[in-house]
């Protein structure tokens, strides 16, 4: 009969005896998501970063429009001027995100190829121990 001890028992006895330490790799596991979240946390914080400072920009240029005005062409010319000045500011913003993303990227990728690599070198090594002949 099946029972939880025999099971417990026998699930230790096998990692006992696996040559891939669950200790080593939770600690590599852990390295690696710690690396990940560290690049998201800083592109979250440029972002936010970014939109505040494009949005402060877009409130200070209405402040021509909280002005009294008396001829309805000045109000157009407010109107247009605030137009023009968020057309020639957008693309800098969009751009400066873009190259936010494009840096996380970069760091994400790099971080994914170490991470297979050091798989790959640590398979290797546990390949190597569990085919090389026993003492």
């Amino acid at each position: 009969m099946f029972n939880f001890e025999d099971y417990t028992k026998n699930f230790e006895k096998m990692m006992s005896q696996s040559p891939i330490k669950i200790d080593e790799a939770m600690k590599s596991i852990m390295d690696y998501n710690s690396k990940f979240g560290k690049i998201a946390l800083d592109t979250v914080k440029k972002n936010t970063e970014l939109s505040q400072t494009w949005a402060k920009e877009s409130l200070s240029a209405l402040d021509p429009f909280v002005k009294s005005t008396e001829k309805p062409e000045d109000f157009m010319k407010i109107a247009t001027d605030y137009v023009s000045s968020q057309t020639q500011s957008t693309p800098k913003h969009i751009a400066e995100f873009a190259e936010v993303a494009k840096k996380a990227q970069l760091e994400t990728i790099d971080l994914m190829m170490k991470a297979g690599k050091d798989a790959q070198e640590e398979l290797t090594n546990v390949t190597k121990k569990a085919s090389s002949p026993k003492e």
